[in-house]
């Protein structure tokens, strides 16, 4: 969906249109939903076999496959779908829905206690407050392809002090420092086995493994004998810069 949002008057209203349709499509009933998810359903099988299904066409059938009848299969016109490669990432900014469609992925988010769900889950919605708490702001996501730190690390940088996610790639026997800085860590061991070690610790990490880092610690990463990959997540760097 795309509603132009130049000048200041149009942008308003263009927010104004897609809160209200959004949220009347959020609020209908499961009657209403089912009866109109079933007849999308059909007339896409039916152009299916006229002509090639875009991909906005062909995810809404693998999302009824998958929540049959869940609002969030219509929801799904609202919303960029966006594919990452591997390195890649996005960021998301306060009150902006997502969903997680498939593959594996790290998340890191800021504090808060006011995750609120609305569909494609079987978990508690609470549609009225998502509703509510929405930007409306429209546009494509920036994907980000990170700052290159090292041969093996790259540096996520989302505009915000919160936080920032090192991903670190090692080859089987490799080494790599990451040098002391002014805020805690946290190492999530993705992928493979390997070694930890600071001034005063040492340990082996394995797939599925976190690891807390004090502030101003040095910690030397060896990769046993595979391939090695971690995530670090800690307070954006940019905030220790302004201080």
């Amino acid at each position: 969906m795309d509603i132009d949002e130049r000048g200041g008057d149009t942008a308003d209203k263009a927010k104004t249109a897609l809160r209200s349709v959004f949220t009347q499509l959020m609020s209908a009933s499961k009657e209403m939903t089912t009866k109109a998810i079933s007849k999308l359903k059909s007339r896409l099988l039916l152009q299916s076999q006229l002509r090639s299904l875009t991909e906005k066409e062909e995810l809404v059938l693998q999302l009824e496959k998958q929540y049959p009848g869940d609002i969030g299969v219509l929801s799904a016109f609202f919303f960029n779908y966006v594919k990452l490669k591997p390195g890649e990432a996005l960021y998301l900014a306060a009150n902006e829905p997502h969903a997680y469609l498939s593959g594996d992925c790290v998340e890191c988010m800021a504090t808060s206690d006011n995750v609120v769900r609305a569909g494609l889950t079987p978990k508690h919605r609470d549609i009225q407050t998502l509703c509510s708490m929405l930007t409306y702001n429209q546009g494509y996501p920036e994907i980000l392809s990170g700052l290159a730190l090292s041969p093996y690390i790259t540096r996520y940088l989302p505009p915000f002090d919160e936080f920032e996610v090192d991903r670190c790639v090692l080859p089987k026997g490799s080494s790599v420092v990451f040098p002391a800085v002014p805020g805690p860590s946290i190492f999530l061991a993705f992928v493979g086995e390997g070694t930890m070690k600071t001034g005063c610790w040492e340990g082996i990490v394995t797939e599925g493994d976190v690891v807390f880092e004090p502030a101003n610690t040095e910690l030397v990463i060896t990769a046993a004998t595979s391939e090695l990959q971690l995530y670090r997540a800690g307070i954006n760097s940019r905030f220790f810069h302004g201080l």
